[in-house]
């Protein structure tokens, strides 16, 4: 049988990227989002090219009532999950702490933190029951370093390196595998969100530099994914070559 993936934030950027690298390679998917049309999208798309299986779950992950019911609604053969990747996550705004926008502090922590946690809760008893599978925590570099402007964010992503080193360690005699992926500079529709739209200004972000593309991550998840069952790669930092730091980047001047 193939292997069945899950991948939350299915219909853009990594998760889409995720998912097309994952059919290609055989796996049978389970993809969630809040955008009903782009999930019907994507799996036409990966029918089409790879043939691939596909199950869709609409739903919006910061809501735990609903994660459970999408969840349990899998049929029983669906539910024995190879890999979850916990994926969706969002940055929202650029401000100081003390100006920071609470409704945006929301929709960062429910989403980064509450949705990674309802996935994890309902999917993981699955795993364990078979004491087998493999979480994939999607952080970021705002994970390992704080930056300002971004104080909530880096606390998000802080906290998903926090809850995936005591997945690691509480699912050992599982043998459940859990790593992290810390992605810096990723040019998808992360930019275009946290500045709400600003397309022009997103634009700014990525210009003088090659940066990341959800390729490159998809291809890096594939990698830690078809490790040797001996193999766990615990904690992954990802960035572009211009890119040193969160705040270090070097731009080429003809390109600016």
């Amino acid at each position: 049988m193939s292997k069945i993936a899950l991948i939350t934030g299915a219909t853009s950027g990594i998760g889409a990227a995720t998912s097309h690298l994952l059919a290609a390679n055989g796996y049978d998917l389970i993809l969630t989002g809040r955008r009903n049309k782009r999930l019907v999208e994507l799996e036409h798309e990966l029918s089409a090219k790879y043939k691939a299986k596909c199950l869709l779950l609409c739903f919006d992950v910061t809501k735990p009532e609903k994660v459970q019911t999408s969840l349990d609604s899998l049929p029983g053969n669906w539910k024995a999950i190879d890999v979850l990747i916990n994926n969706a996550g969002l940055a929202v705004g650029m401000d100081t702490v003390d100006n920071g926008e609470i409704d945006d502090w929301e929709r960062m922590i429910d989403t980064n933190i509450k949705g990674l946690l309802y996935m994890t809760r309902t999917v993981v008893p699955w795993m364990k029951e078979r004491k087998s599978g493999h979480v994939i925590n999607i952080s970021s570099l705002a994970g390992k370093e704080s930056y300002p402007m971004g104080g909530v964010y880096c606390g998000t992503k802080h906290a998903v390196q926090a809850i995936s080193h005591a997945m690691r360690i509480e699912l050992l005699p599982y043998g459940v595998k859990v790593g992290t992926l810390a992605p810096g500079m990723v040019n998808s529709e992360f930019s275009n969100v946290r500045f709400k739209g600003d397309d022009e200004r997103a634009l700014k972000v990525y210009k003088g530099i090659t940066p990341l593309y959800p390729a490159d991550i998809a291809e890096t998840i594939l990698f830690m994914i078809t490790r040797p069952a001996h193999v766990n790669i615990d904690d992954l930092l990802i960035m572009a070559t211009a890119q040193g730091s969160a705040r270090d980047v070097f731009r080429n001047p003809e390109s600016i």
